[in-house]
Order: C-alpha cells, then structure tokens, then sequence
C-alpha cells in the first residue's frame, strides 16, 4: 500500500506542489537580505557604471603649458589645444615644474615653447615645439595626440595673413614633436600588466580573508574562538599575517611573470614598491576581515567581495582611462585602495619614482587601512559581547 502511494505521489507533476515550493523559495529570498540586495543591487551598479562613469574617449586633461616666448602665435596655438576639448591648460613657469607634474601623474601633457619660437616662425624656419605625454596609459593620451598632429596645419590660418599669408603656403609654420614618455611605443601590456598585480591581489586578498571567520562560523569552530583569551586585535592580526605571506608570493611571481614573459620595464626601486604593497595588501586584508564579521555565510561574503570589487575595477583606471570620467565617478574611485596602488606600481616601474612621488598615493591607503581595521575590530568585539 505504501510503495503503491510513494509510486503515485511522484508519478506526475503536481501544480500545486510546485506553487508552494516557488512560494517557499521565494520567501526564503526575501529572508535572505543581502542577497536580496545583491539581486537588485549589482544590476543598477552596472547600468550607473557603464552608462554614465565609463568614457574611451577622455577630454579636459590636464596639461602644463610652459610658454617662454609669451607671443600671440604661442597664444594662438594654445587656444587652439583648449578648443579641441581634450586639454585643459594650467600655465607653469619652467620646464622642470612640468617634468615633475608629468612623473607624478599630476598632468598627462606639457607642452614647451622655446623663447625664439614666434622669430623662427616669421623667417619661415618651421620650428618646433614639445608635446610631452604620460603614455603610461596608451589610451588615455590616443585621441588627443590625433587631435595635436592635425592642429599644426591650420591653428595659425587666421595670424599668418597679409605680409605673411606666404607662411601658409607651404608647410605647416611649426611643427609640433611629440615625446610618448614612459611607454614610447604604445605598448598596451606595460600598463596593464603592473595593473594586473593591484587587481590580482585585490581579488584573492579580500575574498581569502572575507571567508576567514564565515567558515569557522559554518564549521562551528567559531565559539571555540570566541571562548579563547584572545583580543580582537590578536585575532584580526593572528588570521591576516599568513595572507600577508602569501600576497608576496603572488607578487614575486606577478613580478617575475611581467619581467621574463612581457619585459615590462622596473626603473624604480623594487624595495620600495614591495613596502607599498604590504601596506595595500594590510588594507586589501583589514577590509576582508571587516566583511567576514558581517556576512553569516560564504555565500554572502562573496556577494559582498563582488559588490566591492566591480566598481574597484571599473573607477580605479585599471580598465578605463581614470581621467575619462566624470568628476563624481572619479571622487568615488579615490575612494578605493587599488587606485592608489595602480598610480604606485606604474610609477615605480614605467617611470622610476621615488619615495617623494609615491607618499601622495600611499596617504590614502593607509587612511583605508586604518578605517577598515578599526571596523573590523569593532565589529568583532561586538560578536564577542
């Protein structure tokens, strides 16, 4: 009797079992906040990002203009730059202000016009004036390099006339030379493989971390934690500092990876871009911390790692140029700690920075840091209490 109602109970499809599981998963769903959350969040966060932060084409930036023969050609020239739309002019007294502004990414250009540039216009010598850009990243400068190379011919059309309307004739008047400084051939792969190493350790350092305490919670090893003498800095220490290891070792092989396969260029100091990156993977480690003493499960920990690490990725400048965004967009990516380090590792390897150009992006990392850790700790102590 029972075998023949266990065989009839599954023989056919029932509408009605079928509804109240639907109803019960769904339920389920509603419980489960976060994911909830995640369902309808990621998809907004992916339509905002796309559709309004992400620009291949970036305008207004920022370039040093170092003029020494402060003439109306000079004058003329510039104005033409600003009304392409793809430079945003900041006059500067010497050549030195804008190398330096160029190294420490503070300017993409600078353009140097000699004192005799307007006498050798007029006597039909053609000469020439520098356009330096930061190609650390190729595509950030590309489309406004065109714009320059095509600017020469006819940004003087309305100066050179009557007397000098011959000028015109001919060549262009004055050539603009163009310096691709840092990554001269355009080389893709020298900005995106030093990229690779903030976004690879992001991704492994957070996600590692943030499952730290959720699997001891799930495996029921969490109260025998709890029952220890330990501080909450003991804990958070005791279970970041082997990560720490392993994060070096995923750099040296990132490192040596980029050298032999890719040869990347390292003009910087290796000692010092590694003591940049302890202090980044610490951060990267304390807000992995701070998510496992939030998410009740592995589950929700990953959702809450992705939440955090698409627009990273996005706003950071790893993916798209940093400079192509619109100012909100770009307040938002200072805000995560892969953009600083993005600016560090490309300095110390594209361009040789020092101590000097690196502490401006190391500031907000450690700021990161200690708000994450600090969080971490509270969170923690509250589970204690």
């Amino acid at each position: 009797m029972s075998a023949r109602h266990d065989g009839s109970a599954g023989a056919g499809f029932s509408l009605a079992r079928f509804v109240a599981i639907a109803l019960k998963e769904l339920v389920q769903m509603r419980r489960d906040r976060l994911t909830f959350a995640m369902i309808v969040g990621i998809p907004i966060l992916q339509l905002v990002l796309f559709g309004y932060a992400i620009n291949t084409d970036p305008k207004a930036l920022p370039t040093a203009v170092v003029d020494y023969d402060h003439s109306d050609l000079t004058r003329s020239i510039t104005q033409g730059l600003a009304n392409t739309g793809y430079f945003a002019l900041q006059p500067l007294p010497g050549e030195a202000d804008a190398d330096r502004l160029l190294a420490t990414g503070d300017v993409q250009f600078a353009i140097v016009f000699p004192p005799d540039f307007t006498r050798r216009v007029l006597r039909g010598e053609r000469p020439g004036a520098l356009v330096a850009a930061d190609a650390t990243d190729p595509s950030a400068t590309g489309n406004a390099l065109a714009a320059v190379n095509q600017l020469a011919t006819s940004v003087l059309a309305h100066d050179l006339t009557g007397p000098m309307a011959s000028l015109n004739a001919r060549a262009p008047p004055f050539t603009l030379n163009v310096q691709r400084r840092y990554n001269p051939e355009g080389i893709t792969q020298y900005n995106i493989v030093p990229g690779l190493l903030g976004v690879i350790l992001q991704m492994t350092m957070v996600m590692m971390t943030a499952f730290a305490v959720t699997r001891e919670r799930e495996r029921g090893t969490f109260e025998n934690l709890l029952a220890t003498p330990a501080t909450p800095l003991e804990v958070m220490t005791g279970k970041i500092v082997p990560y720490i290891l392993v994060g070096f070792l995923q750099s040296a092989i990132i490192l040596g990876a980029a050298k032999l396969l890719f040869d990347v260029p390292m003009h910087g100091s290796l000692l010092l871009l590694f003591g940049a990156m302890m202090l980044y993977i610490a951060a990267l480690l304390a807000l992995g911390f701070t998510i496992s003493t939030v998410a009740r499960n592995q589950l929700q920990a990953m959702q809450m790692t992705f939440f955090f690490f698409l627009p990273s990725l996005l706003l950071s400048g790893f993916m798209f140029p940093f400079r192509g965004m619109p100012e909100w967009a770009q307040w938002v990516g200072e805000l995560f700690p892969l953009t600083h380090f993005l600016r560090i590792v490309r300095g110390v390897l594209l361009k040789g920075n020092d101590t000097t150009q690196t502490w401006p992006s190391l500031v907000p990392i450690a700021l990161f840091m200690l708000v994450a850790g600090a969080l971490a700790m509270l969170r923690y102590r509250r589970t204690l209490d």
